[in-house]
């Protein structure tokens, strides 16, 4: 019983849940905009060269 009322490491999962979800949240929105970034980085390459 005393296992289910001990909350130590609770924050960390927390936090971990945090990351993935903005991970997740990146993840599909480099997908969505991945033509867009794709032109960008193109255009920066070809202006250093």
């Amino acid at each position: 019983m005393a296992f289910w009322r001990d909350e130590q490491g609770q924050g960390l999962v927390e936090y971990a849940l945090i990351i993935v979800v903005i991970a997740i949240a990146v993840i599909v929105a480099m997908i969505f905009l991945r033509s867009q970034l794709q032109n960008q980085f193109s255009n920066i390459g070809n202006n250093l060269t």
